[in-house]
């Protein structure tokens, strides 16, 4: 898959461009059906496959303080993107300005000017242009008008519910991950580098990667899970620890420490990506530390068992 940066950079336009509009936040399972479509269409009338996603997330620049805590970092999101098939992915700069097209603006600067596209793909529920006026139907008209064509996906459901990121974050608020992953089709993840702690696990024996994540990005809820964690190309067993550190602490911070099986060395300063298998239990304050120790021990088998079983998976 090609990654362009900025549409003006795109200019292999000898095949048919077939386009998928969205942010596609986690690429669950709703989105990769739209993608799968895409990509089907696009193979059939030997065209090529594309996604145009704005980037940073439009809430992100119009209001920061209430945007979604995002499920995947841009380069996460091309990796999934990729897997599914997709020729191209447009990652494009959002401004005010760009906030501020109305939805013909949109249409006309974009799918046609820059793209001149055969055919579009949204979810149901997509919006463009100016606050969002423009509608998967309002679109099919601008393309019977227009000359390009336009198929609206519908949504892929869970539970009777149809899939979306913020149901995958409300499931991943209260730590559960195997709700997120039937709606993911993935185990969930987290990226971030590790960072300096305070090196409390090692002085009781179970040394901790201190995971430091930009906090544009979700994490799931606070309690001890089972995890896969990445390191470059290796992977290892872990147990993450999601929280504020209560035994030795009345508040802190929440953070995150990965304590990974049968490893040894220095790995300050490196990225590392946690996927997340089950949560063990929640968070608790315990009165010793040799109390604390025990559970630790407890929570450490039970991790590498589980990971075990999901070992066939990697």
């Amino acid at each position: 898959m090609q990654t362009v940066m900025g549409i003006e950079n795109f200019h292999d336009k000898c095949k048919p461009i077939y386009l998928a509009l969205g942010n596609f936040d986690g690429v669950h399972k709703g989105h990769h059906s739209l993608i799968q479509a895409l990509i089907d269409k696009a193979t059939v009338n030997e065209g090529q496959a594309l996604a145009f996603i704005f980037e940073p997330h439009p809430a992100q620049v119009l209001m920061p303080e209430r945007a979604p805590r995002l499920l995947l970092t841009p380069h996460g999101k091309a990796d999934l993107l990729e897997k599914i098939g997709l020729d191209v992915l447009i990652y494009n700069p959002f401004t005010r300005e760009i906030a501020a097209w109305s939805p013909e603006q949109f249409v006309e600067k974009i799918l046609i000017s820059a793209l001149q596209i055969s055919e579009v793909f949204v979810g149901f529920n997509y919006t463009f242009g100016h606050r969002g006026a423009g509608t998967p139907e309002y679109l099919k008209q601008l393309g019977d008008k227009l000359g390009f064509g336009v198929n609206i996906i519908a949504p892929v459901t869970y539970e009777g519910e149809p899939i979306s990121s913020s149901l995958v974050r409300k499931a991943l608020k209260v730590g559960d991950v195997l709700t997120a992953f039937n709606m993911l089709g993935y185990h969930p993840v987290i990226e971030g580098v590790v960072a300096e702690g305070e090196h409390r696990g090692s002085q009781i024996g179970f040394p901790t990667a201190n995971v430091g994540v930009e906090a544009i990005y979700n994490i799931p809820g606070k309690g001890v899970y089972a995890a896969h964690a990445w390191i470059g190309s290796k992977v290892y067993n872990c147990v993450v620890n999601i929280g504020s550190k209560p035994t030795f602490h009345q508040e802190y911070p929440v953070s995150i420490e990965a304590h990974l099986m049968n490893f040894t060395g220095d790995i300050y300063g490196q990225e590392i990506r946690l996927s997340f298998l089950e949560k063990l239990r929640d968070e608790q304050r315990f009165q010793s530390i040799e109390e604390l120790v025990s559970q630790i021990a407890r929570d450490r088998n039970k991790a590498d068992e589980i990971c075990r079983a999901y070992d066939r998976d990697l």
